[in-house]
């Protein structure tokens, strides 16, 4: 029954990004993604997927009308990175939004410390991040496979650092900040090429809902 349920919610939330809904908004998809998913079920289909930003994000969905609510909030919030930053590659998922960098926009190769043009595309996310204050941000660091796995793991913890601290440094609140650096072991694209490995070389920030935004969403759905 568990493999039953399971098997049917991946089902559904694929299918809420196939072209038989295709006319749906974000919002309403975030809506549904989140009262067929919850928490803990969201986070682990995402790990299951292999993609631990859309694990995070459906774990953190609150759902319903509240849910729909915060999905137009972060539509907003979206649109104005993608205009504000575009170095920057930028899904909307469920409730939150997933920023992508490549390691090549923010740092140079092997290395940790940003980059001159890293500092100015951050300081464009910034200023979006301090406009829509009500939002929690994960920075994840990932590397390609080449190297051992201690060396990739500490130099993916390092660059999500660095981020993190770019950020406070830059007014964005420390509550609101967190970083953890996976390694090699989350790839997202194929690391037996070149351009592969490129695009595993990645930090992404992961934007979701604060507390008081889903108390402020919760108080307006219920009017």
């Amino acid at each position: 029954m568990k493999h039953f349920k399971f098997n049917v919610l991946i089902i559904l939330i694929a299918g809420l990004f196939t072209t038989s809904c295709s006319s749906w908004n974000k919002t309403q998809k975030g809506a549904v993604v989140g009262t067929a998913a919850g928490g803990a079920t969201g986070a682990v289909i995402g790990k299951v997927a292999g993609n631990t930003a859309l694990g995070a994000i459906i774990g953190a969905t609150v759902g319903g009308v509240t849910g729909a609510l915060i999905g137009r909030k972060m539509d907003k919030q979206a649109e104005e990175i993608k205009k504000t930053v575009p170095d920057a590659k930028v899904l909307r998922v469920g409730e939150g939004i997933v920023v992508e960098f490549g390691s090549n926009v923010m740092f140079d190769f092997d290395k940790a410390n940003l980059s001159s043009d890293a500092k100015t595309t951050l300081e464009k996310l910034v200023t979006v991040m301090n406009t829509y204050p009500d939002t929690n941000i994960e920075i994840q660091g990932h590397t390609d496979s080449k190297g051992s796995d201690s060396y990739n793991m500490n130099l993916s913890r390092q660059r999500a650092y660095i981020a993190s601290d770019y950020l406070i440094d830059n007014n964005v609140s420390r509550q609101r900040v967190s970083a953890i650096g996976f390694g090699e072991t989350l790839p997202k694209y194929l690391n037996d090429t070149d351009a592969g490995r490129t695009q595993n070389r990645r930090v992404e920030f992961l934007i979701t809902a604060n507390e008081k935004m889903k108390a402020e969403a919760e108080k307006e759905a219920a009017k």
